[in-house]
């Protein structure tokens, strides 16, 4: 379930390092006026641009064109190095199940609908 913390496992690295996509909706925390699409919209986008992805499109470009993060296109949307408890959890143990290379499926926090590769 989406809703159960993980535990940390014993061989997790203290710190990863992480892009993403943001796709946002009008209930999103910390939300954004231009944004406007109901939660299933944006659900729907960022499965949209995880299926880009997987069928070759260049991450970078989805980070361009799906993220509603500001300034994320300029940062790759990079998140640098982070530690789990920096994380929203969802997030946190999405990403830090990834190996190096690896893109996770869409996953939701309170922020939006996220799609993450771990890049360290």
């Amino acid at each position: 379930l989406a809703t159960v913390a993980r535990e940390r496992k014993p061989n997790e690295p203290e710190k990863i390092g992480a892009r993403h996509v943001l796709v946002k909706h009008k209930g999103s925390k910390n939300p954004i006026d231009t944004v406007v699409r109901s939660r299933e919209e944006a659900c729907l986008r960022a499965l949209e641009a995880r299926d880009k992805v997987l069928a070759g499109a260049d991450f970078d470009a989805m980070v361009s064109e799906y993220s509603d993060e500001l300034g994320a296109a300029g940062r790759r949307g990079s998140l640098g190095t982070v530690e789990r408890k920096e994380l929203a959890p969802p997030f946190a143990d999405a990403a830090f199940e990834l190996s190096v290379g690896q893109m996770s499926d869409v996953v939701e926090t309170d922020f939006g609908f996220h799609l993450i590769l771990r890049n360290e």
